[in-house]
């Protein structure tokens, strides 16, 4: 894959090409990156994890389907925000895709307003989450920086336990833990025990 589709881009995946037409003239009209497939699997030729973008994928298609290729994605560990594109009596089936992770659902016929205000919105959670990321990649590093012994400290000052019962039960001082204790606030750049719990279990939810 080249290099250049690192560049966030709109991907439309629909069997229609009067349909595929339209909307990569409406999103190039807006200075919006539009790359087409007229299938599954044509998509999946070129898809990879270092994709960027927003995907607008139509549920029925012939061959494999929208649904079928929602949900290999998410077994490839793929993420993307998927928009879902629907027909009149799809809703039930939009639901289930959202159940499965899509980003959104749009209905046909649908206004050109409407479609670029979710697909800008898709777009914005890739930065958002790409964001988040980095935050989450830094968090870890400083984590791992920590000793074995502050690691353990750690542990027990996020149950709430006061420096005594911790030092008690490691067979050390609490002026010992005080001291592990500033040296783990300080590693993990947190002023308080309830930041320093925060950044725990953003770790724990990560897994």
């Amino acid at each position: 894959m080249d290099e250049h589709i690192s560049q966030p881009m709109v991907l439309v995946v629909d069997d229609d090409e009067a349909m595929r037409d339209s909307m990569c003239y409406l999103f190039e009209s807006v200075n919006l990156p539009c790359k087409t497939f007229a299938s599954a699997h044509d998509f999946l030729d070129f898809c990879d994890k270092r994709l960027s973008g927003c995907v607008l994928l139509d549920l029925r298609m012939p061959g494999m389907g929208g649904m079928e290729l929602l949900e290999h994605l998410k077994a490839q560990g793929i993420q993307l925000p998927i928009i879902v594109i629907t027909g009149h009596g799809d809703v039930p089936l939009a639901v289930r895709a959202i159940k499965q992770g899509a980003f959104d659902f749009i209905q046909k016929p649908f206004a050109a307003q409407n479609l670029l205000d979710r697909v800008y919105a898709a777009l914005e959670s890739i930065q958002e989450n790409e964001l988040k990321n980095r935050e989450l990649d830094s968090l870890r590093s400083s984590f791992d920086a920590l000793t074995s012994r502050e690691k353990e400290i750690m542990e027990l000052v996020v149950t709430g336990s006061p420096s005594k019962v911790i030092g008690m039960k490691l067979g050390i001082s609490s002026k010992t833990v005080d001291i592990h204790r500033s040296s783990i606030m300080k590693k993990l750049n947190v002023r308080n025990i309830a930041e320093l719990v925060q950044r725990r279990l953003a770790l724990q939810n990560e897994k």
